[in-house]
């Protein structure tokens, strides 16, 4: 009898312990993550419960620019041109607190570049088609893109950073190795990159445009710029 009555007791403990032994055996990343209803779109408690979030870049509250600057004897009777990117997305994933690991992609229409200067229409037209059809050859190469392969990142402030993103950046079909600077501000619901990299078009094969004989051209290294604001 003491016996029956010992494995007894023994099968009511293991039939207690199989609910905690399975709910401790399941994987860490499902269990803390909420399935389903506002827990599972809430930034707030996304940031509280996961060691990185995914931002998306915002399009139309940023702003990415490059420079052109005019060259040769006759420089002085040329402009530099200032050009908008119209059109560019990407994704930056970011570790909370240490930024670093991290990851960023971004893809730009080529086609999408244009003059922001006063110039006439009919010389606006001119450029963009030139910058188009000879300097981009958008045809052959429509996009323009960069992908990270290792963020570095010290901390400013609240909330604030200053990165170094290394990455390859391809351009008129040509990948070179790109390091970019920015400084990087992370809000409840947004984060803001703002820096810049220079880069020459000759190591992407793009001649610099020229006229006149080379007398008034186009420099070969080109200066860009970029504020750009990402949400979750």
């Amino acid at each position: 009898m003491e016996t029956s009555a010992l494995s007894r007791k023994l099968r009511t403990l293991v039939l207690l312990a199989i609910p905690a032994v399975t709910a401790g055996s399941l994987p860490m990343d499902w269990a803390q993550q909420p399935s389903f209803g506002w827990a599972a779109t809430n930034p707030a408690l996304t940031r509280l419960e996961g060691p990185s979030a995914r931002y998306r870049i915002d399009k139309d509250k940023s702003r990415f620019i490059v420079k052109a600057f005019a060259g040769g004897f006759l420089s002085a009777f040329a402009h530099d041109h200032t050009i908008a990117i119209r059109e560019f997305s990407g994704e930056a994933d970011f570790t909370y607190g240490t930024v670093e690991p991290g990851s960023l992609q971004i893809t730009i229409r080529a086609g999408s570049l244009a003059v922001t200067d006063k110039v006439s229409e009919k010389d606006r037209q001119q450029i963009e088609a030139t910058m188009r059809d000879e300097v981009l050859e958008i045809s052959k190469h429509p996009d323009i893109t960069f992908r990270s392969s290792g963020v570095s990142a010290s901390k400013t402030g609240e909330g604030q950073y200053q990165a170094r993103i290394s990455g390859e950046l391809t351009l008129h079909g040509v990948s070179r190795p790109l390091t970019i600077a920015a400084r990087l501000e992370f809000g409840d619901n947004s984060l803001r990159a703002q820096g810049g990299f220079n880069l020459k078009q000759s190591s992407f094969g793009i001649k610099p445009v020229s006229i006149a004989g080379g007398t008034i051209r186009v420099k070969d290294e080109l200066k860009f710029t970029f504020d750009i604001v990402a949400h979750p």
